[in-house]
């Protein structure tokens, strides 16, 4: 799908975007790929990393969208990975949160359309599913412009389709890092906010290939969830050292117990396939599909009414002796 193509990647100096990469050049014969981040020093290390004359790096905020629509000319696919994703830090800083994550969303979805870039996906978050801090509605509002953009493009042929799953393990704001680095101190204490929390979890290995699939399977229109493990993050926190006493420290400003990938408000909507869901477009002007078949040819069926997809009721739940054979597989 992606030989001799072009492609672009919105914070492509993140975790996300240097194993997206990765994977795209062992499997692909791509034209070029271009990293689009505002970090020149990480694109300074990837650009060592990766050592590939097909790997363009440009200098760029999405909230620039004159910059954004230079570097999008000549681009077959785009997937937007840029974000201010720290929870907290979004609830003290809200005006910012906002250009990025909301304007930034705009801005790429008007330089897609200008360069008629072929297909676009966003990646989400559970965070944007009846969203309680400032990060999940500004993602929220995010997933519905890059939803809603499949009906203002008119005769061209740009399509827009978002991706959403849990907790990456061991990313940029997760747990793991810190319970690691408590234990390798040799901390017998471990912090968690409350003993009932629970979260889906995902290996990064997992989230890009779910989203390549998702190139290749999208019609348009549709918010695509991969189907994920949960985990307690007691068991997390045990997993990583046994021994240790937790000490329970209270919710954090926008946090949840349990996070959600599907709402029941979304159920009415939403297709079942075997290794994700799918939620149709509420409205959809320029494309006409049932959605129960994708370009992958996989066949779908209806959810319950009262379906919800939640990391607390979760039918696939880790043991503890489970999150430490996935801990020592990803060398923690």
């Amino acid at each position: 799908m992606f030989n001799n193509k072009s492609i672009l990647i919105t914070g492509g100096t993140g975790s996300f975007g240097q194993k997206f990469t990765e994977e795209i050049l062992r499997r692909y014969k791509v034209k070029k790929i271009v990293i689009y981040s505002r970090d020149e020093f990480k694109q300074d290390q990837m650009q060592k990393k990766f050592l590939n004359s097909n790997i363009r790096f440009f200098i760029g905020d999405v909230r620039d969208n004159e910059r954004l629509n230079f570097a999008m000319r000549n681009i077959d696919f785009a997937i937007h990975a840029a974000a201010l994703k720290q929870v907290v830090a979004a609830e003290y800083n809200p005006g910012e949160t906002v250009k990025t994550n909301v304007i930034g969303a705009e801005n790429v979805i008007k330089a897609a359309i200008n360069n008629e870039v072929l297909k676009v996906i966003a990646l989400s978050t559970d965070k944007a599913v009846n969203p309680v801090n400032l990060y999940g509605a500004t993602k929220l509002a995010s997933d519905k412009l890059f939803i809603a953009a499949n009906n203002i493009v008119g005769r061209n042929k740009t399509r827009f389709s978002v991706v959403r799953y849990g907790n990456v393990i061991g990313s940029r704001g997760s747990v793991l890092p810190l319970f690691i680095k408590l234990h390798k101190e040799g901390s017998q204490t471990l912090p968690i906010t409350s003993e009932d929390m629970t979260r889906f979890w995902i290996s990064l290995q997992q989230g890009v290939d779910f989203s390549i699939k998702c190139f290749q399977m999208m019609i348009g229109g549709e918010i695509l969830i991969s189907k994920s493990s949960s985990i307690k993050i007691v068991d997390l926190a045990k997993a990583v050292n046994s021994k240790a006493k937790i000490k329970l420290i209270g919710i954090r400003p926008g946090e949840k117990i349990h996070e959600s990938l599907c709402s029941q408000d979304d159920s009415k909507y939403t297709l079942e396939f075997n290794n994700h869901y799918l939620i149709k477009p509420s409205i959809s002007l320029n494309i006409k599909s049932s959605y129960i078949k994708n370009k992958l040819n996989e066949m779908g069926k209806k959810v319950k009414s009262n379906f919800q997809y939640n990391s607390g009721t979760n039918n696939d739940f880790l043991t503890r002796n489970q999150i430490k054979t996935v801990l020592k597989s990803l060398s923690y």
